[in-house]
Formats: C-alpha cells, structure tokens, sequence
C-alpha cells in the first residue's frame, strides 16, 4: 500500500511558501518530502520534524542550530540548506533536492562495484566531510543512505542536519544513537564520543562494502554486529573478492583501524592517501571486476573525470568539472539551439524561398476554402471536446483537502461537495487522536459526484511500554520484550549480590517507559556475588583444584607442566592471578609445576673474572664476585664444579 495516503502534509502549503507533493523517506528524526517553493518556482526537498519531537524545546533548539551548522557548508559535494523555519507544530528545514538515487540503491541493483567507480564515489564523499572537518563539525552518520548519487554524476553527502562541533559528545545508548549500527565505530558504541576520526571509520566501512557488495560484519541482532565491532578487527577486502589489490586492503585497514589512534586525523588526511593509492595501481587493478558484481562489472556510476590535483589544504574542493549541474557539449561539437523547434505548431510550412505568392482573385479563392474548413474544424474540436470533457471530467469533482482535520470538519467538507464518507482509524507517530491522517481518493484526485471518500482517522501514536524485568533470566527476559513487541538490545553484565546470577538487574529504558514497537532495550545481567581468587601458588595440586571449587570456580589444568622455583607437583601460577574478583561458575587456569631445572655447574677455577662470568651466565646462573687479594683469578667456586643446581640460582666465585 502506499504509505503516501496517510501522509497528513502531502498536498498543503508550509509556511504560506513550500507546496508539498510527495513523500521521499521516514527517518527517526524527521520525514523528507519533495517540495515546490512557490515563491522562488524551484523543486527541493523539506526535512519536516516529527510532530511528536516538535513539542520538546531542546531538541528544536539543537534542530535550528545544527541546521545553521549544516548551512555554513557551502561546499559541491553537500546538499545545500536554503532555509528553516517553523509552521504551527511543524519544523522544518528547507535543503537542496538531487535527482537521482542513493548509493545504497546503487549497491543493491550493482552488487560490488570495480574499485575505479568505488574511489570515484569515495572520493567526494571524503571530500564534503573533509570541508566539514575543517569547519570543526562531525558527520556522525556516514552510510550509503546519506550519500545522493544524481543523474548527472554528481555525488553529495546529505543529512549534515546530524551534525555536531567536534569536541561534542552523543550518548551511544540504544535509543539515542544517531547512526546505524553497521557503520559506528568502536568508541561511539563505548564512549558515545564522535570525532572526525568517527566518521573516517564509517567511510572505510562503506568503501568495504562497494568493493565486496557486503557489510563486513553482519549478525541476527543488532547486539552482534556492535559486539563486532568492539572486538574484532575490520576483515580485508581481498578475503571476499580474491585478487584485489593489497593497497586497497591497506586502505581499509587504515580508515578502520579499531584504534582511533591508527586513522587519519580527518577526511582531509584520508582523502589524500586515497588519491595516492589511485595513482599507484595499475589500470587492470582499477578495472578488476569483483565475482559479487551483478552487472558483469560495469560503471555503476559516471561522474566527470576527477581532477587529483591541488594541495591538502584545497583538496576538500573538486574540481568544476566533477561537480557542474549543466551538461557541457563535447569539444567541437554543435552549439544547442537558443529556443528548441516547436513540433505542435498548426500554422502550415513556410513557402521556399523565390516561390511566388498568388495575388488578386486567384487569392481570395484559395482563403475561402479554407476559412471554411477552419470553422468546420473548430465547430468539431467543439462538440468532440464537449463530450470527451463530460465523459472524463463533468461527471467527476476534485477529492477535498481534509488531511490533518479533525474527523467531523473532514466530514462536513465531503459532505459540502456531495460525497459519501467512510471511516476507518489507524495509528500515527505524528497526527493527533481523531484527525485525518489520509484519504482514498488523494486530496486532489478525481472522485464520481455520487462517490465516497474513505477517511483514515488516527488512533494517536501506538507506544509500547517496557515491562519490568527486575529478577528475570535472560532468556525469559529476551521472550518477554519480544512478546510485548519490542527487541532485546545490548547485554551487559554486573556483580549484584542481590540479584541471581544470569537474572536481569536492570533495563533501559527503565519498566514503565513508552517506545515505539520495534524499539531495542538494553539489559543489565547480574553476575552475582562477586568471588576473590584465592592464591594456590604453591600448593599441592589436588589441594588447589578443591580449594578453588570450594569457592564456586571451575578449574581447568594445564596441558603443559613448567619448570619453577615450586616443588614438583605444586602449581608454579594460576591465570586469573590471586586477588581477582570472579562470578561464580568462572574458570580458572592452573600450570603445574616440575620443579626446579637442575643444571651441571660448569668448572671456572684458573678462569678470568670474566670468562667465569660469561661460562656461569651461559649455563643459565647469576654469578657473585667474592675478593680475596687483589687478583682476577677464580680459585674458587660454589657450588663445585660438576654438582646440578637449579637454572637461575647463584653461583660464587672467589678471586685471588
């Protein structure tokens, strides 16, 4: 079905300025519409927030100033901001409208693309972000949705209304993370922070999955990709597509380094070791085509050609060519005429030049006819036009526009225009409880004079809220979100003395809170009483295993036995060390030990100091120097020489 119909705003004017004619995207934040700013005669696209945000003063606050951030970008590669402005409960935001796709559209009808087009499109992306960088703002969320590929080529980076000063921090929860999971990098999910270096690791996820037609880490919840992301590194392209080039793995590797530490410092950076990359492969490496490529590996897009040139400090402006909207004729080609030829034209075909015209008698008996034939011809378009006209449109009238009135005003307006009127109810996120959300036929649409309007009127926002989970294992807990209609989120684990081990300590949001189905609740496991790792260092192995299962541990012994200054038979050392804190049920690792490694004492009487130092220490002992006299000969050693003492021990020597 199309969801247009339940669109309050398509068909109404914001702002007495911006007609709305059709619905693009839905995002958490805010719909986008393709708009006609009526004042100016030109299309664009209108980024209206949610009606139920609308209401909270500091996020329209952070929403007008983080749209001011975004107009301050006027760069080739963003989408241009015009205008902001409020309409009643709608706020809105006035950008510049691209004709074209997505790159995500891109990837799902291509596949993987040929590393050139994929540089071709990284290119301008890391360009924009680098003019943001340098204007000391953060993207924040970088994804293949927010990168507009028009028909002319052209590659912009929209949604800068996202964006935040760079030493800002964003909270990484579940509900409030602004970004897709796919694409965070490992201290936004930790920390919460966003730097540049944020958004170089969301490129480099992006940059993989042009070169492969996969995210590098897929997962059944979003908990496992972030889990992923944390603890795993970024895997090569060339693991997917065979044969790729190393620099391409390596550039990756660099944008996605787990460490922010190991990234450019910002797009800027990134942008120029990618035009070095470019330059050092080879026109096949470029070409290459990847096995996941739908199409045979043909272009998926065609920008202008890209000019590399510049110095770091301009590399974040491309050249004209690649972002120039009016199509350039080729060199030496045909000029396109001032005004195109008008095909429609009744007036009948200029005579050739040097005809002759008739004069006189001879004329007026040409123009008689064919006045004639004229009047004959317009008293037909007539009576035709008449009939055409009542079959198609006389007996049909325009649907009201009632989007967004209250259902007795809608009511009363398709009554007042004679039609019959149908009622169903729906839920809505953003129209009030009993108004309009749509209506079937379109406002606008033709409807038969007798005919009814089916009125879809709204039940208000569908909220679910969370239940308490307090005490609750976690898998009943899972089950429970999932039967009330909401997902189970990140996991994570605590000492509680209080709570039972694997049993929920606490949610968030907290019981009680109203979300949106579908949405995601973390959940804080407890880990039980915590249990201090005794020290078994030393002893009996038999004694050390129940000791430790006494406190509730599990043991596991090492395959290996070492060498250690314990007894034979003893635990040399235990992993997790003495003094740890432990769940119940945890593991701990002990290696046991063969006892000391006995070596020959090797014979350094009549040697050198030195000698004896360099034959003793070769042995695997630590020597002590004793003088008698002043002399430097060894006349005598403890212990002797062919007796077995453990490796490391200490050897004397006397000197005379």
């Amino acid at each position: 079905m199309d969801t247009t119909l339940k669109d309050p705003l398509v068909g109404q004017v914001l702002d007495g300025r911006y007609r709305i004619d059709a619905r693009v995207a839905v995002g958490g934040m805010a719909t986008v519409y393709r708009a006609m700013d009526t004042r100016l005669d030109r299309v664009l696209a209108l980024k209206v927030m949610h009606t139920s945000l609308s209401s909270d003063e500091t996020f329209v606050t952070r929403f007008i100033r983080e749209a001011k951030s975004a107009a301050r970008l006027a760069h080739p590669n963003v989408v241009g901001v015009f205008d902001q402005g409020t309409d009643g409960t709608y706020v809105y935001l006035a950008m510049e409208y691209v004709e074209g796709c997505t790159l995500r559209d891109v990837l799902r009808d291509k596949g993987a693309l040929r590393p050139r087009p994929a540089l071709d499109v990284l290119e301008p992306v890391l360009a924009a972000l680098g003019a943001a960088h340098r204007a000391g703002l953060v993207h924040r969320d970088v994804k293949p949705e927010n990168v507009l590929i028009g028909d002319d080529g052209r590659v912009k980076v929209a949604d800068f209304g996202l964006v935040r000063a760079v030493d800002s921090q964003t909270s990484a929860t579940t509900d409030s993370i602004l970004g897709t999971v796919s694409y965070l990098a490992p201290e936004q999910i930790e920390e919460g922070t966003a730097t540049p270096r944020t958004d170089l690791y969301a490129c480099g996820v992006m940059f993989y999955e042009m070169l492969t037609g996969s995210k590098p880490h897929a997962g059944s919840s979003p908990a496992q990709v972030l889990y992923q992301h944390l603890n795993k590194d970024m895997p090569l392209p060339s693991a997917a597509v065979p044969g790729m080039a190393a620099a391409l793995d390596a550039l990756v590797a660099r944008a996605t380094a787990r460490n922010p530490e190991g990234r450019p410092e910002d797009a800027v950076a990134l942008l120029a070791e990618v035009r070095s990359t470019r330059a050092g492969l080879s026109e096949e490496e470029l070409d290459a085509v990847p096995p996941q490529a739908k199409d045979g590996g043909e272009q998926a897009v065609a920008p202008a050609e890209q000019d590399a040139t510049g110095t770091p400090g301009d590399a974040v402006v491309p050249s004209e060519a690649e972002t120039s909207v009016i199509p350039r004729p080729a060199a030496g080609g045909p000029v396109p005429d001032a005004e195109p030829m008008d095909r429609t034209a009744l007036l009948s075909a200029v005579p050739p030049a040097g005809a002759a015209e008739p004069a006189g008698p001879a004329r007026r008996r040409m123009l008689q006819p064919r006045w004639v034939l004229v009047g004959l011809g317009v008293l037909l378009v007539l009576l035709v036009g008449t009939g055409v006209w009542y079959i198609n449109s006389g007996q049909f009238t325009k649907t009201p526009a009632v989007l967004d009135q209250t259902q007795s005003e809608a009511a009363k307006a398709l009554a007042d225009a004679g039609l019959d009127v149908k009622v169903e109810r729906d839920y809505s996120q953003r129209v009030k409880r009993g108004h309009v959300i749509g209506t079937d036929p379109e406002p606008g649409e033709r409807v038969r004079k007798t005919g009814a309007v089916t009125l879809t009127v709204s039940r208000g926002p569908e909220v679910v809220k969370v239940p308490d989970l307090r005490d609750t294992p976690l898998g009943d807990a899972r089950r429970k979100l999932e039967d009330a209609g909401l997902e189970p989120g990140l996991v994570k684990r605590r000492f509680d003395e209080e709570t039972a081990q694997g049993s929920v300590v606490a949610t968030d949001p907290k019981p009680g809170s109203e979300r949106r189905p579908g949405a995601a609740v973390g959940l804080t496991v407890s880990k039980g009483a915590p249990v201090d790792v005794p020290d078994v260092v030393g002893d009996d192995e038999g004694d050390a295993v129940e000791e430790l299962k006494e406190e509730g541990l599990k043991v596991k012994i090492a395959k290996e036995r070492v060498h250690s200054e314990e007894d034979e038979g003893t635990i040399a050392r235990m992993s997790p060390t003495d003094g740890s804190r432990l769940a119940k049920g945890d593991t701990v690792t002990l290696t046991v030990s063969k006892g000391p490694d006995m070596v020959e004492v090797p014979d350094v009487e009549d040697s050198s100091e030195s000698e004896a130092k360099a034959k003793l220490e070769q042995a695997g002992f630590e020597v002590r120097v004793r003088r008698v006299f002043f002399g430097d000969t060894v006349f005598n050693q403890s212990p002797d020489a062919g007796e077995e003492a453990p490796r490391g021990s200490e050897v004397t020597v006397w000197l005379r």
